[in-house]
């Protein structure tokens, strides 16, 4: 009895990484690779054509990064589950994307059944953490006794901290420029912060720009 494949969508800036990704994925029988695209804003926007049941994403990339692309993918396609396939082992980095809706985080430097592994697991609607994560992650907190901030209120945090005007985070989050605005007041009514320097000084402090490339 043949088996349906698990449809897979690679993301990384770097496309040697992302072909040895698929060569080796390429592998397995089980495993059908249905594209590799180089940022979060090509995979948001072909999430839908390509239909991918998981998508192998990256943190560090051009135009939109790996947490605000996992919001957006997940938006598009709830289905989806989000691996995500990065060189970094901080536990900022992985509370982050773990926080966002990512299934799963994977250091670049395991061997090619852990990522397999990774992949079937989170097939199976469970939480997968590689050994190098697991080891690195512990309780993060985006706040300093003060109220929390939600996922949604993180990712327009992550958009202003980066400089962007409550037109462009709108667009880039297609919503509309009221409701940025509205999320920004709480933003700094909940972090004490009256100034779009502060935000980006908070953010950088507590690891809200991991992920994004910029520091």
């Amino acid at each position: 009895m043949s088996i349906t494949p698990t449809r897979v969508l690679i993301v990384d800036d770097h496309p040697m990484v992302a072909e040895g990704i698929r060569a080796l994925l390429e592998t397995f029988e089980d495993i059908e690779v249905v594209g590799t695209l180089s940022n979060g804003r090509e995979a948001v926007d072909q999430v839908g054509a390509l239909a991918p049941d998981v998508v192998l994403l990256d943190l560090n990339m051009p135009q939109m990064g790996g947490l605000t692309a996992t919001e957006l993918l997940l938006e598009r396609r709830p289905e989806t589950r989000i691996l995500i396939l990065s060189m970094h082992d901080s536990p900022e980095y992985i509370g982050a994307a773990l926080s966002h809706g990512a299934k799963g985080y994977v250091l670049k430097d395991v061997p090619t059944d852990d990522v397999k592994d990774a992949i079937d697991a989170v097939m199976r609607n469970e939480q997968y953490l590689c050994d190098g994560a697991q080891a690195a992650i512990k309780p993060t907190k985006i706040r300093d006794g003060r109220e929390p901030l939600t996922d949604r209120e993180t990712t327009i945090l992550l958009e202003l901290a980066q400089g962007k005007s409550n037109k462009e985070v709108a667009c880039a989050l297609d919503i509309s420029v009221r409701t940025v605005e509205t999320h920004r007041k709480n933003i700094k009514r909940k972090l004490g912060i009256s100034s779009t320097a502060g935000l980006t000084r908070y953010a950088m402090e507590h690891g809200v720009l991991q992920g994004t490339g910029r520091f």
